[in-house]
Order: structure tokens, then sequence, then C-alpha cells
């Protein structure tokens, strides 16, 4: 074949491929779809409330209802390989209509996912994407807690943060707060003691305030617009010794967020991206929702593409290397996930229910770790992280509600018994 001929042969298949993109290629929305959606927001309540396929369209779309901040990448692409392993797909998954493959689970009225993302040993074992596309930016809600924690545990490792101090040595603004002697450990296992749970109903109580001041909440013009001073004013009782009691609330991560900020001198996504998010051949930048003043939703913001969620939890394997040049988390940091928690918080956890006969602890921000090695973090609307070093596995997923919510299955368990079954 002549030097003519292959050159011409190498456009054609350059333009074919081209092309093949371009057709693949679904446009997320238009603009008067995001004027639809923005429009069936509750005008005088928390706006995230929207079940049923306005979920499903918001959860995919955030980033262009809401003002968002930047988590940056940098250099090459680390391409994850495949090793597709048809046991995952086949894997029996038990529902109100009998058996289901997993794939055709996913896909059924009974799944409300949106995409599932599994790694074995750093490769890409299972893919499928039952409503979104591969190149969208989803919500993962509160899996965004353990970015901060991950943080964290990169500035103990350097000796900038110990834990075992109280979070007022770091922020020094919160000494006269309710926190003020609490131990960073205690803010870290979501065991402060102070009394500002989780409250989406009452618009006077500590936690919703605070969430209007973020943006998160419902808020007007008489809504406080400072996060910080906010926390720093937070005067609430203890309904517990600091580090006996777990008590789930967001508030723990803001501070943590603001305890990050003071110590690298810079908000919580920059010191993310610097940290972490440009060492890991990330496919693209993520953001994080920052709907009021630029103050990121560290709690439950994080918009990113499900591979590079992936390649986040591969830090905790090891196949980091596949990532990542050196080790970011530290086999010591895994050892305290692993082994490091105390059971005793989520036996008495205020609200009863997180401890069963699988589960060891929970700590550092991830709600679960169970006794097989599974370190497990869920959002709100059915998102999840999870991670198992000793079987080298991570599984990312995202979902929404129904309009009758709860009526889906849940993921999180489909997601460990096949796993399970496949890595025993």
């Amino acid at each position: 074949m002549c030097y003519r001929t292959v050159w011409l042969t190498t456009l054609f298949l350059i333009f074919s491929s081209a092309s093949t993109i371009a057709e693949e290629f679904k446009s997320a929305s238009s603009v008067s779809e995001v004027r639809e959606q923005i429009a069936k927001l509750p005008k005088d309540d928390i706006w995230w409330t929207v079940n049923g396929i306005d979920m499903l369209w918001n959860n995919k779309n955030l980033h262009r209802m809401f003002p968002t901040v930047n988590i940056y990448r940098d250099g090459q692409v680390r391409e994850l390989d495949y090793a597709l392993n048809r046991d995952i797909d086949n894997f029996k998954v038990k529902t109100p209509s009998g058996d289901l493959r997993l794939v055709e689970f996913l896909d059924s009225d009974h799944s409300t996912s949106q995409g599932l993302v599994i790694l074995h040993k750093g490769k890409i074992v299972f893919e499928h994407y039952a409503r979104m596309q591969p190149y969208e930016k989803p919500i993962y809600w509160s899996v965004t807690k353990v970015l901060v924690a991950a943080v964290i545990s990169i500035l103990e490792d350097r000796g900038e943060v110990d834990i075992d101090k109280p979070i007022d040595h770091y922020v020094p603004r919160l000494s006269t707060s309710a926190y003020a002697g609490t131990p960073v450990r205690h803010i870290l296992d979501m065991a402060s003691g102070v009394d500002c749970s989780e409250e989406y109903v009452d618009k006077q109580s500590c936690f919703y305030r605070f969430m209007s001041a973020i943006g998160e909440g419902y808020w007007d013009e008489n809504s406080p617009s400072d996060p910080y001073e906010f926390m720093a004013n937070i005067r609430e009782p203890r309904y517990a010794e600091a580090g006996t009691s777990f008590e789930y609330g967001s508030i723990n991560t803001n501070l943590l967020g603001w305890l990050v900020s003071e110590v690298t001198g810079m908000p919580f996504q920059d010191a993310f991206s610097r940290e972490i998010w440009q060492h890991i051949g990330a496919e693209s930048d993520a953001s994080i929702l920052a709907p009021r003043y630029g103050y990121a939703m560290v709690a439950g913001g994080l918009l990113a593409r499900m591979r590079d969620v992936a390649r986040f939890g591969l830090l905790y394997t090891s196949s980091y290397t596949v990532v990542s040049n050196r080790r970011l988390i530290s086999t010591d940091h895994v050892e305290i996930l692993l082994h490091g928690g105390n059971p005793d918080l989520l036996k008495n956890a205020r609200i009863p229910g997180g401890m069963n006969d699988e589960t060891r602890h929970n700590v550092y921000q991830w709600d679960a770790v169970y006794k097989n090695d599974d370190i497990y973090k869920g959002g709100w609307a059915g998102q999840g992280l999870l991670v198992n070093p000793r079987k080298d596995l991570v599984a990312v997923w995202t979902g929404y509600f129904k309009d009758a919510q709860g009526s889906e299955m849940k993921q999180l368990p489909v997601i460990r018994d096949a796993l399970k079954a496949v890595y025993p």
C-alpha cells in the first residue's frame, strides 16, 4: 500500500471515529429544561427534596442550576484498563418480580440506579450507566464527607494536624462555641456530643439555620449569611459527652472543612485539588456546589465523573499505583479505618440502627466498616462509595429517589452481596 493510501485510510478512520463519537454524544439538557427544573424547586423550603424523574434530572444537572467551586485536575489522564467480569453482570438479584441479573435489575423499575462502576485490582470489572452518560458529573451528596477526612489524614501524616487536639486549637474562632475543647477525633467520628443534628423541618433549629447560611436550606434576607460566624456562635447544649455516642451531623464535616482551610491557608476545594485530585490522573475537573457566597458544601456537594470517584477510591487499596505515583492515603490510615474505630459509638447512637452483626464501627466520616473489610460511605439519595482494601475492590454508584421515596430497592445490599459472591 502506498504512503498516500495509508494517509487517506488513516484520515478516514480518524473522521469515522470522530463521527461515531459525535453520534454517541447526547446533550444533557436545554436552556428551557433548566428553566423548567428550576421552576419546580420549592420556593420556601429545602430545594433538594424534589423526587422522581425530576430528582434524576437534577442530580445530573445541579451545576446548571447553582454556583459551584472547582476541583482542579492536572497532568496526564491515568487510564483505567478493562477486565470485565461477566459473573458480576450475571449475579442474580432477588426482586418482587423474581430473580434478575444485576444488569437487568439496574435497568428495571425496581432500581433507581444512575450508574455503577466496580474496580478490582485497579481494573474496571463492571461499568453500567442505567440512567446517565459516562461523561456526566452527578452529585454524590454525603459521599463528599470522606474527601474532607482524606485531606485531614494527609495533614496528619505530615504532622500538621493532631486529631487528639481540640478543634479550637486549629480554628481559634471556635474557642467560645459549643465545640470548644472537643477533640478533632470525635468530630471526625460524628461523636461531638453537641446537639446540632440533621433537622430539615424546624427552620429555627441549629442545623436548618446553618443550611440556610450555606444555601442548602431555604434562605431569605433574614437568614444568616456567614457560615463561619454561625459555627463560631453555636451554643447548643451537649446531648452526650464527646466521644461516647454517634449522631450523624453534617455540621461536623463543615467544622473539619474549616480546619483544613485554617491549616492549609486555602478553601477546602483548593486544598483537595492540591493534595489529591491533581495526583490521581483524573479524566476531568470536579466541583462542589456553592450556592451562597462561594462557600463549598463540603458535607454533600461533590459533582464528578464516576470513574474519577473510583480513582479516588483506589487510593485506599494496593492498586493506588494505577492512578498515582505515590501513596496519598497511607497504609497506617487504612489500618485505622479497618481496625481503629470505636464500636461503642454506634452501639450508643442517639438514633439506634447503625450497628448490626456485620458492622465493626464507623470512623473518619465513613458510615460503616464491616467485618469483611468493606468500608462504606453513603449519599442521601442512593449514592455510595465502597472500598475493600484486602480484596482490592472499589465500587461507586449513584441514584435517586422515586416519587414514593423508599419504594426503590437500595443498592448497597445488592452491590455488597454481588461482590461477596464473586470475590469471596
